[in-house]
């Protein structure tokens, strides 16, 4: 039974895999199923009135006994029915006893970050409710998409090996995907802050790979490997690239000598499979800590803008954010109190990475209560209706038995660049 931990999951169509960590390790772990191997099958059994999964269930399944469910990922997101034995189970509520059957060796979860292939808001919030589900507070329950989980797992490596740009190369049955961790350009921001992202640089389709995967032909592994070595070639034609990373199960036989001797030509090379697991458990130690130091991770679906008001926290009186660049616009909703000095305003500013200029708006709080200084408590409150569109709340809460609660209460909407157009102008 491991104790309290964070813990990144990895999960996606055909597999789960989890890293955790704690105040007692130096680094992530990464839970071993079976000697060297790190992937839990996705499939639930049901036999005998009992809950099985991963290879547990995937023997039930060659035995022909009980009930299987697959694609539990693919269920999940398409709210689907499923029956089993003489129940009905919605896709969510299966795939969420898959997690929990996963997890049941961790006796205290502080946080948990998913990494899944993609993200969406209906993601979030799915993940986010099943976090809740298995006993994680929402507020400690997060979801990243692969592109942020190498992005985060990078962080914590040695910073020659992102001096420059850094590369990751995907590989299954198929095809081949390129992706490069790379600085923005940006204008606006403090100049201590760094901005990074990773794209999807580059794709081939290999006939080759299906002949050699999971079976090595000999002739075929030729042509593949030379197709390869073209293929990286291509992506790192003027590029300076400090490290290289291999991920996928097609990867796992060495049918490519000669791509790999031009990747480790004046860099780094690594091999592996649980970099998103790592990378999600990286997060889950960040949120966990508080930790807000280190380059901040963006991409065409967050937000390029900071909303901040001027407070004093802790004795220092600055500007602080109230809602950040580098999250997405539909987990930036929040809630705080604050002790108001005697003002007959509030002054927001909102800063945009794509230009110097500061935005700055004034909002009247005309009919609050006249009371003493710091026995005026209002609620802020931020809610985002779209990716445009936010809406600040500020409501009178009295100050305990001294002064009851008013009925003033102020809203303020705030339209915003959105973010698709904004990122692809730091590029």
């Amino acid at each position: 039974m491991t104790k309290r931990c964070v813990v990144g999951y990895d999960l996606n169509e055909k597999n789960c895999q989890i890293s955790y960590y704690n105040e007692n390790m130096e680094e992530p772990e990464t839970m071993e199923v079976a000697s060297d191997n790190y992937q839990i099958p996705l499939i639930l059994g049901y036999y005998k009135d009992h809950w099985v999964y991963g290879q547990e269930a995937k023997q039930l399944m060659e035995f022909g006994e009980g009930n299987m469910i697959t694609d539990l990922f693919q269920k999940a997101v398409k709210r689907k029915k499923v029956q089993v034995g003489d129940k009905i189970h919605d896709g969510v509520w299966l795939l969420s006893k898959f997690i929990s059957l996963t997890l049941k060796h961790f006796e205290e979860i502080d946080c948990i970050t998913f990494s899944v292939p993609y993200t969406n808001v209906d993601m979030s919030k799915m993940l986010k409710g099943i976090g809740r589900h298995i006993g994680v507070p929402g507020e400690r329950v997060y979801v990243q998409d692969y592109k942020e989980s190498f992005c985060q797992y990078m962080f914590y490596q040695p910073k020659e090996l992102w001096q420059y740009e850094s590369a990751l190369f995907y590989c299954d049955a198929q095809e081949i995907r390129a992706y490069m961790l790379r600085r923005l350009n940006t204008t606006g921001g403090r100049r201590s802050d760094m901005f990074v992202t990773v794209e999807e640089v580059a794709n081939a389709h290999m006939k080759e790979l299906e002949a050699i995967y999971p079976v090595l032909n000999e002739d075929k592994a030729k042509d593949a490997d030379e197709s390869f070595k073209s293929f990286i070639q291509n992506v790192f034609d003027k590029k300076v690239v400090s490290s290289v990373y291999l991920t996928g199960e097609g990867f796992e036989n060495n049918w490519y000598p000669n791509s790999l001797r031009v990747l480790c030509n004046g860099r780094r090379a690594f091999i592996g499979n649980n970099l998103y697991s790592k990378g999600a458990c990286y997060s889950s130690m960040r949120y966990a800590q508080k930790y807000d130091e280190g380059p901040i991770y963006l991409d065409g679906t967050k937000l390029t803008e900071q909303i901040s008001l001027r407070m004093r926290i802790a004795g220092q009186e600055g500007w602080y954010p109230i809602v950040s660049w580098g999250t997405h616009w539909y987990e930036a909703d929040g809630q705080w109190e604050v002790l108001l000095e005697d003002t007959s305003d509030i002054e927001i500013h909102i800063e945009t990475l794509t230009g110097e200029e500061l935005r700055v708006e004034s909002i009247p709080l005309e009919g609050l209560p006249q009371r003493n200084d710091y026995s005026l408590r209002l609620q802020i409150e931020v809610m985002f209706m779209d990716e445009q569109t936010c809406m600040l709340r500020f409501k009178d809460m009295g100050f305990g038995e001294f002064y009851p609660a008013s009925d003033f209460m102020i809203e303020k909407e705030l339209h915003l660049g959105g973010i698709n157009g904004q990122f692809n102008s730091l590029s």
